[in-house]
């Protein structure tokens, strides 16, 4: 697996800290997997775009990968937050997740594939249920099973998006479960 560079955390700006105590709030609550992604996009959304939430540091591309800064990671381990910036063009493989997962975009836009895995015969392949393009201020919620997709800036600028993981992605390293390499169509 190729592994992008993840940058450390650094200084936070205020905006951030209020966005990680809603996000432990609402994580605290213990509530299932769905529910948590869902009402933590709630918290990120009012975040987005605001130029006082992430600083120039957190918003650094790296010119041959898309870049993940983790901003956050919770001591206990419930939760991070990652800001991910991607030049035009770069994109992540087709992937699925460790945990819940609650996604906004930042600044430019994503465009994402969605996909269903499906047997076929004695192996399986991989079917595109949807394209979505997630723009500036616009939120998405996932939990596995059933969040395989892939992400790339197809745009002419760079595209920044804040990412709330369920697991502690300083531990785990990344916030991918499995690569897929199987035959997809539509």
């Amino acid at each position: 697996m190729t592994t992008t560079p993840v940058a450390a955390a650094g200084p936070t700006t205020a905006r951030l800290r209020a966005l990680v105590t809603a996000v432990r709030e609402t994580v605290d609550r213990g509530l299932a997997p769905g529910p948590t992604s869902r009402l933590v996009a709630e918290r990120i959304a009012p975040h987005l775009g605001a130029p006082d939430l992430l600083t120039p540091e957190q918003c650094a591309p790296d010119p041959v990968h898309y870049r993940q800064h983790v901003l956050h990671a919770e001591p206990d381990g419930s939760f991070s937050v990652v800001a991910i910036v991607w030049l035009p063009g770069q994109s992540t493989p087709i992937h699925d997740h460790v945990s819940w997962c609650a996604a906004g975009v930042h600044r430019g836009e994503e465009h994402e594939r969605r996909y269903q895995l499906v047997p076929d015969g004695t192996s399986a392949r991989l079917v595109a249920t949807e394209d979505v393009v997630n723009r500036a201020g616009e939120v998405a919620a996932f939990a596995p099973p059933g969040d395989i997709h892939s992400v790339r800036n197809s745009g002419d600028g760079t595209a920044l998006s804040l990412h709330v993981y369920g697991a502690d992605i300083t531990r785990l390293g990344t916030s991918v479960r499995r690569l897929y390499r199987l035959p997809a169509g539509r």
